[in-house]
C-alpha cells in the first residue's frame, strides 16, 4: 500500500497542473522570410499557433511564412480542459533590399530577382504583376536543356490545340543589354522578335522566358567571347559549367531578373511533355506573381 501511494499522488497531483505555453523560433535562410517554430509547452494537451498573419497550425514542429515586411505576433495557445495558457514573440520582417518577385505556377513557387540595370524592363514587369496581368496565363513553350517561356496574353483560357506565342500588350520595351549579365540558369530574359524584322532587338511587352540550358565547358564560351565581343567572368564560367545556361543568346536578348529560389521548379517546367509546338501536353499555369518590393 506505501508503495502505490507515491504514485496516486503523481498522478492527482498531474491532474491538476495548468498548461504552460512556451516555443523558440528560428528564423532561416531565404524569401519568403520564414521562421521554424518548436514548440516547448509544458502539461498541454493541446496546443495552437497564430502567425498572425491570418494562418494558424497545430502542429508538433511549426513554421511561420511572410511574403511582405512588417511587424508580426506569433501566439502559441497552449489548453488542457478547460484551461489556457498563450505565449507570444513579436518579430519584425524586414523589407528585401533587392526587388524581388514571388511568382506561384502549378509546379511550385519561385523567388524572382529584377535587377537594377534594366529599370525599363523591371518597371513593365512589376506594373504588369501588380495588375494581375500574368495570373492564369501558361507557359507556352518548354524546351527541355534551354528555356520555358511565358507571358503571351492570349494564352489564358486557351484550348489544347492552339498554337501560342503571338500574343502581347501592344507595345515593345527598347532593349536592355549587358555585358554583365548573362544567361546562366535561371536567368529571366525577355522574348522578342527576330532580326530580321526588328534589328534594335527590342523586347516583348509582356513575353518572357527563363533559363533552363545546359552545361557548358569553358572553351565554347571562349569562342562566344571571339563571336560577340563578350567576357565572361571566372564565377560566370564556374556557373555556366556546374549549373548551365544558355551561352548562345548572350548579347542577343536583354536578361532583366533572376530566379534566386526554385530551380528545382524550372527543372520540373522543363521536363513536362510537350507537343510538336513545345507547348505542354498538361497546361503549366502562372497562378500569381506578387510584387516583395
Amino acid at each position: 500500500m506505501h508503495k502505490i501511494l507515491p504514485f496516486l499522488v503523481f498522478v492527482l497531483f498531474s491532474g491538476c497542473t495548468s498548461p504552460k505555453a512556451f516555443f523558440v523560433t528560428e528564423q532561416l535562410s531565404g524569401y519568403p522570410v520564414r521562421y521554424s517554430v518548436t514548440d516547448k509547452s509544458s502539461f498541454a494537451q493541446h496546443t495552437i499557433l497564430d502567425c498572425g498573419n491570418g494562418k494558424t497550425a497545430d502542429k508538433t514542429d511549426l513554421s511561420c511564412e511572410y511574403l511582405f515586411s512588417g511587424r508580426y505576433t506569433i501566439k502559441l495557445t497552449a489548453s488542457k480542459g478547460r484551461k489556457t495558457s498563450v505565449y507570444t514573440e513579436e518579430i519584425i520582417v524586414p523589407a528585401p533590399e533587392q526587388c524581388l518577385l514571388f511568382m506561384e505556377t502549378s509546379k511550385g513557387p519561385m523567388v524572382i530577382r529584377l535587377l537594377d540595370d534594366t529599370p525599363l524592363h523591371r518597371d513593365n514587369f512589376i506594373q504588369l504583376a501588380e495588375k494581375g496581368f500574368y495570373e492564369g496565363l501558361l507557359f507556352h513553350r518548354v524546351i527541355n536543356g534551354f528555356m520555358m517561356q511565358g507571358g503571351d496574353p492570349e494564352s489564358k483560357n486557351a484550348a489544347k490545340d492552339v498554337r501560342l506565342g503571338g500574343g502581347n500588350p501592344g507595345y515593345t520595351i527598347p532593349a536592355e543589354i549587358h555585358q554583365k549579365v548573362f544567361h546562366t540558369k535561371g536567368a529571366l530574359a525577355a522574348a522578342r522578335t527576330g532580326d530580321d524584322i526588328n534589328p534594335k532587338k527590342e523586347s516583348s511587352g509582356s513575353q518572357f522566358y527563363i533559363v533552363h540550358g545546359r552545361k557548358t565547358v569553358a572553351e565554347e564560351l571562349y569562342i562566344f567571347e571571339g563571336q560577340k565581343n563578350l567576357y565572361y567572368p571566372a564565377d560566370i564560367v564556374r556557373k555556366y559549367e556546374t549549373e548551365g545556361g544558355a551561352p548562345q543568346l548572350d548579347g542577343e536578348y536583354t536578361v532583366f531578373g533572376e530566379v534566386i529560389q526554385g530551380l528545382e521548379v524550372i527543372d520540373l517546367i522543363a521536363t513536362v511533355p510537350t507537343d510538336s509546338y513545345d507547348r505542354p501536353k498538361e497546361d503549366v499555369k502562372i497562378l500569381k506573381v506578387t510584387v516583395l518590393k
